[in-house]
């Protein structure tokens, strides 16, 4: 999807997906793409320009990957935008984990593999939607 057009689409949100690995994008495409417009981006700097550029009402943002890590990219995020929701995603799903993902500025945290109730919980909650299902 043309991220310059994806606002229009259908008023519906839309979420900057940065996650490096293919199956996992494709997954939480799968999950999302009735609902919301999808916006991939493949490492932090993707993810950060993108917000910079006015993409994306939420970031669903993967802690490791290459160029720029998810902590790095959402700390940068924050430097200038304050009010996105940043949902870290991670396979790693210790305490310390989500509490590094807090302080460097998410809102939210969720756990790989993926349970499609939990994310679309997610997605709902910080997008200010009812929930589905």
């Amino acid at each position: 999807m043309d991220p310059n057009n994806v606002e229009n689409s259908e008023n519906r949100g839309t979420v900057v997906v940065a996650e490096d690995n293919d199956s996992n994008f494709l997954l939480v495409n799968a999950i999302l793409k009735k609902e919301t417009n999808i916006v991939r981006a493949v490492n932090g700097q993707e993810a950060v320009d993108f917000v910079k550029n006015g993409v994306g009402n939420i970031v669903l943002m993967d802690i490791k990957m290459p160029i720029m890590n998810g902590l790095d990219a959402t700390m940068a995020i924050r430097e200038f935008n304050k009010e996105i929701p940043i949902i870290a995603l991670t396979a790693n799903a210790f305490d310390s984990d989500k509490e590094r993902a807090l302080e460097a500025g998410c809102n939210d945290f969720i756990a790989k593999p993926l349970k499609k109730s939990d994310l679309i919980f997610l997605i709902h909650k910080w997008m200010g939607g009812e929930t589905a299902e």
